[in-house]
């Protein structure tokens, strides 16, 4: 884990990746809210190009309405993130926000404690995409 992801690289194309990470974050709970394909993007906006990257906005609704109600600041830091980016053809990252290290920003013990089972659920999802 780097300091606000989990990370690994599977083997896959874009969408076989965007695909598995979406039903691994779902099989603990996290819905996707977004989806920015955010090379697209930035070509778009700039005429620059980058590599295929996509942020998949998830939320876990349970886990979301508990940090909420224990400080309304969170909202800022919602959904976690999770970045599926191709460094090569074929070879592809999963980065996986960690929530108890977005939590840390906060500065609030009780949120980061919250994102413990957070965290949890997706380094299970990130292990099974």
């Amino acid at each position: 884990m780097s300091g606000i992801n989990f990370k690994r690289e599977i083997a896959e194309s874009m969408d076989q990746a965007i695909d598995r990470a979406t039903k691994a974050l779902a099989a603990e709970g996290f819905g996707i809210l977004t989806r920015i394909d955010m090379h697209s993007k930035i070509k778009e906006k700039t005429g620059k190009d980058i590599v295929p990257t996509v942020i998949l906005g998830a939320c876990n609704p349970n886990l979301a309405y508990e940090a909420y109600t224990a400080n309304t600041d969170v909202a800022s830091l919602l959904p976690c993130n999770a970045v599926v980016r191709e460094l090569a053809p074929g070879k592809i990252s999963l980065e996986f926000a960690a929530p108890s290290g977005m939590m840390r920003i906060l500065g609030d013990q009780q949120l980061t404690e919250l994102a413990r089972e957070a965290d949890a659920r997706i380094q299970r999802a990130l292990n099974a995409a």
